[in-house]
């Protein structure tokens, strides 16, 4: 069947219009991608703005198609489990896999987005436009109007015009060109913004080079109602993220409780002892470092006939707790190029698109979401690691009947939702299982056996 032809315009060029710039240009397509952005390969990314990526299997797939995937893991540190920090400084390790063949990397955002900057340009497919902020999208002239940041002062040579044939919106949770979707469409998108935000930290590599703690464990303080989290960089630091509400109460604290150094200090030394002190640059980061949004977008409508289509955050922007983000858009951009190969017309590959990831989308979506109460409350309770040790022994005697959500999420590429739906049955399971279990050893196997040939079908991995 014929492809589409023409050149392709994205906008933004994060993870996802990168590595489809990329995929796009493989396949022998003339690719325009404008970012409203310096270069950061020119002047480094902002600081405090980053919760560190954690790479699993969907995300690694699409490295592997760009070409990427060795380069990558020179610099991608494999994550074993979750290292939990009790109040007291013990920790305990909560495996993620069932056997130390399942892990999922820990990758530096800016250093992971250098790496597709540097490959795009290496294309002479790919044109990379940057200072190029968008302000309009004529949809009928099919025109794109950006405003050169770098001479914004300059009314003269400040506006850039684009003819574009094909557009595609990959600029992130604040998506403009969603905006001017919605306006076009006459329909409202979803944004439900949380009420829990986060302060990026660091720590940093000890006098040695070396990582000040177990770099291949994603470091977790639970604390109920907020946590903090700590992920390994190749150069011996670690990436650190406080998540906590906004707006604090007499029981639970809040961002807006803490803004002065005296308030900042007495917290993370009651609440983190064993953190603060490698937390070198604790003061200056909470003063300087921003507060970040955390939320959920979903979108009902991806595209605009064949003129243009959404993909990446800019269609289902979730919140990072389960490590999903750039999985999932990088496995948009994974599935384009499938739509793409099997489509006629723009618009049935859009349309396409919108099948296959919308309700996957919005799966994952809600796996986030329950994931934050699972990282920052459950994980410290002995019921939620008896749980997991059940989940992890019905994964090796019954192999590919019984996968944990989280294993089936991270270490597979079924679709989501089949993901969602058989967690929901597994959990049921489970219930059943330890409803009379103190210990792994109460668990009756054989009627395990029984429950899961008849409730779960054989798994169909991809």
């Amino acid at each position: 069947m014929n492809t589409p032809q023409g050149p392709v315009t994205i906008i933004g060029a994060g993870m996802a219009g990168v590595a489809l710039a990329i995929l796009l240009a493989k396949r022998g397509y003339r690719v325009e991608l404008f970012e409203r952005n310096p270069d950061p390969r020119l002047g480094g990314a902002p600081a405090g703005r980053s919760v560190n990526l954690a790479l699993g299997e969907r995300g690694l797939h699409c490295l592997k198609l760009c070409g990427l995937l060795e380069t990558v893991h020179e610099f991608a540190i494999p994550m074993r489990g979750r290292m939990l920090h009790d109040p007291a400084g013990n920790t305990r390790l909560q495996p993620y896999g069932k056997d130390d063949s399942e892990v999922i990397y820990s990758v530096h955002r800016a250093r992971l987005n250098e790496c597709l900057l540097n490959a795009a340009s290496a294309l002479d497919r790919v044109s990379l436009n940057f200072d190029r902020e968008l302000q309009e999208i004529r949809w009928d002239e099919k025109e794109a109007r950006f405003v050169n940041r770098k001479t914004a002062g300059d009314q003269q040579w400040s506006v850039i015009r684009h003819r574009f044939e094909t557009l595609i919106g990959a600029d992130g949770g604040g998506s403009v060109v969603r905006k001017h979707l919605e306006k076009a469409l006459g329909i409202r998108f979803s944004e439900e913004l949380l009420d829990t935000g986060y302060k990026e930290l660091t720590i940093a590599a000890a006098a040695d080079g070396s990582h000040q703690l177990d770099p291949n464990a994603l470091h977790i303080w639970p604390r109920g109602g907020f946590m903090l989290i700590g992920l390994a960089n190749a150069d011996g630091s670690f990436t650190m993220t406080l998540f906590l509400d906004n707006k604090g109460t007499p029981e639970q604290p809040g961002f807006d409780q803490l803004e002065d150094w005296p308030a900042q200090k007495a917290f993370m030394e009651k609440e983190f002892p064993d953190a603060v002190p490698l937390l070198a640059d604790l003061e200056e980061e909470f003063r300087d470092n921003p507060i970040g949004l955390l939320g959920t977008v979903r979108c009902r409508l991806w595209h605009l006939g064949g003129k243009a289509s959404l993909i990446g955050d800019a269609a289902h922007a979730i919140v990072p707790f389960h490590g999903q983000g750039v999985n999932a858009a990088f496995e948009d951009c994974v599935e384009f190029i499938d739509c793409l190969e099997a489509g006629s017309e723009w618009d049935a590959v859009f349309e396409e698109l919108q099948l296959r990831r919308r309700d996957n989308a919005n799966a994952i979506a809600n796996m986030a979401l329950e994931n934050y109460d699972i990282m920052r409350e459950s994980v410290r309770h002995d019921g939620f690691l008896l749980r997991k040790e059940l989940e992890h022994e019905l994964e090796r005697r019954f192999p590919g009947h019984f996968v944990a959500r989280y294993s089936l999420v991270m270490f597979h590429r079924i679709p989501y939702a089949e993901a969602y739906r058989r967690g929901e049955i597994q959990a049921q399971i489970l219930d059943e299982l330890l409803a009379d279990a103190d210990a792994l050893e109460d668990v009756d196997f054989a009627l395990a056996g029984e429950i899961i040939n008849t409730r779960l079908k054989p798994l169909v991995a991809l």
